[in-house]
């Protein structure tokens, strides 16, 4: 029997069982050893705050189209995170170069379930790093969403560089911002987050509940300014702040999975009058001038790589290792705790 986590409405969590399907050609089949939670976009699906529940993703039009929904509850296997074992391959795939065998750990996107039923195209390549602990290997996709928000932040060595979030993805980002050459400040409002990001490479930090951030990011940068400011919290706030603090001309990239109205966005101050540039980072895609070298397949094996090579440390952030079936209780940490969980992996 397979395993499968599904959200059946807001805020809630079970673990539905389903009959193994048969695999079809062209496919391998993966047992799933370890499938990390997203604390951005999963959770907008369990707060039920999403946009496609109430509106429809028009690919042709690039636009949202109201009156329909494009996803509905039950909402299932959710996740992006996933290492696992491949057990079967299907037959006219034997032996093919690059496509993984039977027994290999490999790293992927099929969903918080026990199994995986993948297009071989898609695990082409995919076989963990030889030394990457599986749990590292889960890293992945959030990893790669931390360097597409470094590469569109477009950062030159000794640039002084603000990260606002220091959850697991920002984390990352202030790290590879760091290795980048970036002088960085690390903005959160849980201390915690900040003493890490404090080990992950950042210069400086500062709370956004406590300090005044803006105002102590340009009084450390002689009244100029951060470079650049990474915002990958995902709040308007702190995009609002985000803005307020690079210099003339600065550029601003904004990463977070931002939900509903901009309460607390302010276009018309600082971002008008220091005539900020605002650049979107979304994993969907790498910066478009770098598109003819960069791929989001090569964020994500490079990432790995560092990982491996020990140049990002990436265990050490995962907070709780959950069975799966106690997948809800890990949703209710993150949702009603997040100040006590960093990563949350579910273990299969």
């Amino acid at each position: 029997m397979e395993r499968v986590v599904q959200f059946t409405g807001p805020r809630q969590v079970e673990v539905a069982e389903h009959a193994s399907a048969p695999l079809p050609a062209g496919h391998l089949r993966v047992r799933t050893l370890y499938s990390g939670i997203s604390a951005g976009t999963e959770l907008t699906a369990y707060r039920g705050t999403n946009p496609y529940l109430t509106r429809t993703w028009d690919p042709g039009a690039r636009l949202f189209r109201d009156g329909a929904a494009g996803i509905e509850y039950p909402v299932v296997g959710w996740g992006y995170s996933e290492v696992g074992e491949v057990t079967e391959v299907s037959p006219e795939l034997v032996g093919t170069p690059a496509i993984p065998a039977v027994g290999d750990l490999v790293w992927g996107i099929w969903g918080h379930r026990s199994e995986g039923i993948v297009p071989a195209e898609r695990m082409a390549g995919h076989t963990l790093p030889a030394g990457l602990a599986p749990l590292a290997g889960s890293f992945a996709r959030v990893g790669a969403i931390a360097y597409n928000a470094v590469l569109s932040a477009d950062i030159h060595l000794g640039e002084d560089v603000a990260v606002f979030g220091q959850g697991v993805i920002g984390l990352i980002t202030t790290r590879l911002a760091q290795l980048n050459g970036a002088r960085v400040t690390a903005v959160d409002a849980i201390d915690g987050r900040l003493d890490t990001a404090k080990q992950y490479g950042a210069h400086s930090t500062l709370n956004a509940r406590t300090d005044a951030v803006a105002e102590q990011i340009r009084e450390a940068t002689a009244g100029a300014g951060a470079d650049v400011a990474i915002e990958i919290s995902g709040v308007h706030p702190a995009l609002q702040e985000a803005l307020r603090c690079v210099t003339v001309g600065g550029r601003v990239v904004a990463s977070g999975f931002y939900q509903g109205d901009g309460i607390g966005l302010r276009l018309g101050d600082e971002f008008h009058h220091n005539r900020a540039q605002l650049i979107c980072s979304q994993i969907g895609g790498v910066p478009p001038q770098l598109s003819h070298r960069w791929s989001v397949e090569r964020l994500q094996r490079t990432f790995l790589r560092l990982v491996a090579e020990g140049r990002v440390d990436v265990e050490s952030l995962v907070s709780h290792v959950v069975p799966v079936a106690e997948a809800a209780d890990a949703y209710v940490l993150l949702d009603e705790r997040p100040a006590d969980a960093l990563q949350v992996v579910l273990e299969f």
